[in-house]
């Protein structure tokens, strides 16, 4: 569950919550990765960082619950995806939940980098940072990164034109949740109600607005923070992926050096260890390390 918060005039974040069990604690913001949604990242953490913290998990621009059926479709169209622009979200969304109070920002592939660039362009909004199997730059030069950037252009402006006739995805992320019920067997709709998470995630999915999320990975491609990420000067926390294929371990180890005051907290597996059961425990690591630094 969540709600979809104002930010400013024509511009919303849907936002899963949880409040905090301590009075005291810091809020965390969670950012989730490339292709997910706030819930399909942080389905294994929301419970143990609730237990600390006050939660707010935000859907990116393009993703999930950000393009539900209330989100014009010309709204994706006339906003392409840009990293900047959703750490300018953010920080609205900051300002909205916890005015005044900074916020330890969790970021996770590609929201490490929206995390970075929410640092950068507005570091009074950010107390910590926690940076998870991410990297300041995803796809070096040497990775072919401009031709990677020009194939999902490409596929960008192809999904926009199919999206445009059939608003599929748009349709499908509305109705797939009441057709169901009305279509599948007695014995497996009961499955379902037993084990929802499956249909859930397939909503969680087919809620995305295929365009920006290919344009995101546009941005991916062309994120570079190299220049200046080593003046990062809030607690930061690396949490290191080590058998990561797609941001190397490599990337993520150089990341940290170029902060230099960084803790790194590793986790023994790939790119998606966020789903993993053992993750929570590494990412509170991760939290409690950036906590104890601000005392």
């Amino acid at each position: 569950m969540g709600r979809r918060i104002e930010i400013a005039e024509n511009r919303s974040v849907f936002v899963r919550e949880a409040p905090a069990s301590r009075s005291t604690a810091p809020g965390v913001l969670l950012l989730h990765g490339w292709l997910a949604s706030a819930g399909l990242n942080w389905i294994q953490s929301f419970d143990a960082l609730s237990r600390r913290y006050a939660v707010f998990a935000p859907d990116l621009h393009g993703h999930a619950g950000a393009s539900s059926a209330d989100v014009p479709i010309d709204e994706h169209s006339q906003h392409p995806f840009e990293i900047e622009r959703c750490a300018d979200d953010m920080a609205a969304l900051i300002d909205h939940v916890s005015p005044g109070c900074p916020m330890i920002v969790i970021g996770y592939s590609l929201g490490g980098m929206v995390a970075q660039s929410l640092w950068r362009r507005h570091p009074d909004r950010v107390a910590g940072l926690v940076l998870g199997a991410t990297s300041a730059a995803p796809v070096p030069r040497s990775r072919g990164r401009r031709s990677f950037s020009a194939i999902l252009s490409l596929a960008r402006r192809a999904t926009t034109v199919v999206e445009s006739v059939t608003h599929t995805p748009r349709q499908l992320a509305r109705t797939l949740s009441s057709i169901l019920p009305r279509v599948l067997p007695p014995r497996i709709q009961a499955a379902l109600e037993a084990t929802p998470l499956g249909l859930w995630a397939a909503c969680e999915l087919a809620g995305h607005h295929w365009p920006t999320v290919l344009d995101a990975g546009r941005a991916i491609a062309e994120f570079d923070t190299r220049d200046w990420i080593g003046e990062v000067d809030v607690p930061t926390s690396i949490l290191l992926t080590k058998r990561d294929s797609l941001i190397p371990a490599a990337q993520q180890h150089a990341m940290a050096a170029a902060i230099g005051h960084a803790h790194v907290e590793t986790i023994d597996a790939g790119h998606f260890a966020c789903v993993r059961d053992d993750f929570a425990d590494a990412l509170l690591a991760s939290c409690r390390a950036v906590e104890r630094a601000l005392v």
